[in-house]
C-alpha cells in the first residue's frame, strides 16, 4: 500500500534562504579600500525567501508568477540542490532535470553531435541511451548539418535550441524550468511548450 508520501513529488516546508550581497549596486574602489581600512564589509543580507511552503504531487504542474526578485529563481535552484536553505526542508522524490542554466557542461570546440553525447553523460545516462535518443534530439532541435560544426559557431538561437532538445529528452520525472521556453523562434518555441 502506497504511502501518502509517494503522491509527492516535491515538498517544501517553511523554506528560507538568505545571502550575502554588496551593499551597493557597484562599489568603488575608494569605498572598498576604506572597508578594508576599517574591517568592515560593504555588505548586505537579502531575504531572497521567507517561509514557503508547498506540495507538489506527482504528475502535476506547478507554476510560480511574481515580479522580479521575488525568489522563483531561487526556489528552482534549491530545488536543483544548487543552492541550500538557511533553514527549513526541501524533499524531492525522482529524478530531476533542472532547465535553469541550458547548455551547462558543453563543450563549445565539439560539435553539437558530441555535446549531445557529452550532456547525456553527465545526466547519468548510459551511452547506449544516448545513442538511442541522439536521432530524436537532432531532429527536434532542427539544426540539420548544423550539428556536425562546433557549436562555437552557432547563433545563440542554434544554441538553446540544441540545450534544450538534450535535456528535453533526458526523461526526467521533475523538470524545473526557468523562462527557458521563451528562447529561440516562434515554432521552436511552440515545440519547447509541447514538450
Amino acid at each position: 500500500m502506497p504511502s501518502a508520501s509517494d503522491d509527492i513529488a516535491i515538498r517544501v516546508e517553511d523554506l528560507w534562504i538568505t545571502y550575502q550581497t554588496w551593499a551597493e549596486a557597484e562599489p568603488t574602489l575608494v569605498r572598498s579600500m576604506q572597508a578594508l581600512r576599517r574591517r568592515t564589509k560593504l555588505t548586505r543580507t537579502v531575504n531572497a525567501v521567507q517561509g514557503v511552503s508547498f506540495e507538489v504531487p506527482r504528475g502535476s504542474v506547478l507554476g510560480m508568477v511574481g515580479p522580479n526578485g521575488s525568489g522563483k529563481s531561487t526556489i528552482l535552484r534549491a530545488l536543483a540542490g544548487i543552492l541550500r536553505p538557511t533553514s527549513g526542508r526541501i524533499t524531492v522524490h525522482g529524478r530531476v532535470t533542472p532547465l535553469l542554466s541550458l547548455g551547462v557542461g558543453f563543450n563549445f570546440q565539439l560539435s553539437g553531435h558530441e555535446n549531445i553525447k557529452l550532456g547525456g553523460l553527465l545526466a547519468g545516462m548510459e551511452l547506449s541511451e544516448i545513442r538511442e535518443r541522439t536521432p530524436e534530439i537532432i531532429e527536434f532541435s532542427g539544426l540539420g548539418d548544423a550539428i556536425n560544426r562546433p557549436i562555437r559557431t552557432y547563433s545563440n538561437g542554434m544554441f538553446t535550441r540544441l540545450a534544450f532538445s538534450v535535456a528535453a529528452f533526458l526523461d526526467p520525472e521533475i523538470m524545473l524550468i526557468d523562462e527557458l521556453l521563451a528562447a529561440g523562434d516562434v515554432e521552436f518555441r511552440f515545440r519547447s511548450s509541447d514538450k
